[in-house]
């Protein structure tokens, strides 16, 4: 036998695996299998199964299930794993049939033949530590898949939680920065009435302060686990001690709280809480798409378009138009909403199509939610540094559109009626000639009064209305 190889065998038959390999038989069939989208589990995913192994072995070996030699061998291996080492050993694709077996069985080999390593014995020799009857004991792919995939969700949402506060407090000290610029409000991408720069800036931070509080209020939904549940979650194979003992042991390992679910099989069957961070997610994506889209009308042209605002320069915006510059940073988090929207899409599908006491899918929901979490941190940060703290304000032009607009009308409307300031508006337009200009030029009001009440603070924020006798 070629000594660079060592032959295991499972219900299928033998296969050849590297005599090196900290993988196995079944990990080698999954990724043969499942040669999808070329990317391996992420790496958050593969530590929350080596933090779910070491809990599971610390229990046992309090139980006295598995002896306190191998138990110290495997939780070893299992601190190696979550400190990042033997990464390369996950040859598994992100996606793959099973419902994540071939994931759960990677850990289970990886571990197994680490501690047998750390006992003094050869890789594959599994009479020393058994990949199912010790690193699996009391467990099942069906509890710690979704665990797993619970806790990554948590690790993911936390960096993107501060991102997003990072970003709430960005757009803030532009709300206050920006508090005295009075631009043109738009409507249908038409002028309506004056707004504040600033006043739009703030509303920006408070629909982004909202999706914080929604995702905030889906990521707690990851911390009610099916631990314990084995199979189908009715607990076979699965010691009264060990489901008392293992949210304890899971927490210690964890690092943040997580509980039992009431109802252990409605937590095997149901993946709806996954559903709640993905669309937590698409609305925060939406919102900020939003934002990004109205940065991009702000600052168009900037001779021929609205150009009230200017966004940094970050880098050349044609290889054919020297001096061109595009809004490069909107139009990443642009793109950024449109892949966590579609996300969305994939897992709500994933959600749907599970049958009876398991949903086989969880494999793709995992992949693209935490490919929207990651994407997401990842747009918010850049917009931040790239985009929101350096956009500065052309004064100028936004006092210019104010003066232009026909929609300053609006706020005569009041004291000379609606049908009168409709026939101002529609003579501005026409002719050209500003609102102001029609008023005093046929007397309607004195400079004073018209200057009183066309005061472009005074147009974005409540007043009394002064009629006269």
């Amino acid at each position: 036998m070629n000594e660079n190889l060592r032959i295991e065998h499972d219900s299928i038959g033998d296969l050849e695996v590297p005599a090196d390999a900290y993988y196995g038989v079944q990990s080698l069939r999954g990724a043969e299998n499942f040669k999808i989208t070329g990317h391996m589990l992420h790496p958050l995913f593969i530590k929350n199964m080596a933090k779910i192994k070491k809990a599971c072995a610390l229990v046992n070996g309090y139980m006295g299930a598995i002896d306190e030699e191998k138990v110290n061998a495997m939780t070893a291996a299992c601190d190696e794993i979550i400190a990042g080492g033997l990464a390369e050993a996950f040859i598994v694709d992100a996606i793959q049939g099973g419902a994540g077996t071939s994931a759960n069985m990677n850990a289970n080999e990886v571990i197994a033949n680490r501690a047998i390593e750390i006992l003094g014995g050869k890789k594959g020799d599994y009479k020393i530590v058994h990949p199912n009857d010790h690193v699996n004991y009391g467990q099942s792919t069906n509890d710690v898949i979704p665990t797993a995939g619970k806790m990554t969700v948590i690790d993911l949402v936390a960096p993107l939680l501060e991102s997003l506060n990072a970003l709430v407090v960005a757009l803030e000290e532009k709300a206050k920065r920006f508090d005295g610029v009075v631009k043109m409000g738009r409507t249908q991408l038409q002028d309506a009435v004056p707004i504040r720069l600033g006043q739009e800036f703030a509303a920006y931070a408070a629909v982004v302060r909202r999706d914080i509080e929604r995702i905030a209020h889906a990521e707690k939904e990851m911390h009610t686990v099916n631990m314990g549940g084995s199979a189908i979650g009715t607990c076979i194979n699965v010691d009264p001690v060990y489901l008392e003992k293992i949210p304890v042991a899971l927490t210690e390992v964890a690092g943040y709280e997580l509980n039992l679910a009431p109802d252990l099989i409605d937590a095997t069957q149901n993946l709806d809480g996954f559903v709640s961070v993905s669309s937590s997610l698409k609305t925060c994506a939406v919102n900020l798409s939003k934002i990004a889209n109205d940065l991009r009308l702000m600052s168009s042209g900037p001779r021929t378009g609205i150009g009230e605002i200017l966004l940094p320069a970050k880098q050349n915006g044609s290889s054919i138009m020297p001096g061109k510059i595009n809004p490069v940073i909107p139009e990443v988090v642009n793109q950024v909403a449109f892949l966590v929207i579609g996300h969305d899409a994939t897992i709500c599908a994933a959600a749907e199509a599970g049958q009876m006491e398991l949903n086989a899918f969880e494999p793709v929901l995992f992949y693209q939610l935490f490919e929207s979490l990651t994407s997401m941190k990842n747009a918010v940060d850049t917009f931040i540094v790239n985009c929101v703290k350096g956009i500065r304000a052309n004064v100028t032009q936004c006092n210019n559109n104010v003066e232009k607009s026909a929609g300053i009308v609006t706020a005569m409307a009041p004291y000379i009626g609606y049908q009168r300031s409709a026939f101002i508006a529609k003579e501005s337009l026409a002719t050209g000639m500003p609102v102001r200009q029609i008023i005093l030029r046929d007397r309607i009001m004195t400079e004073e009064e018209l200057n009183e009440i066309l005061d472009a603070r005074g147009m974005t924020e409540p007043r009394a209305i002064k009629i006269k006798e």
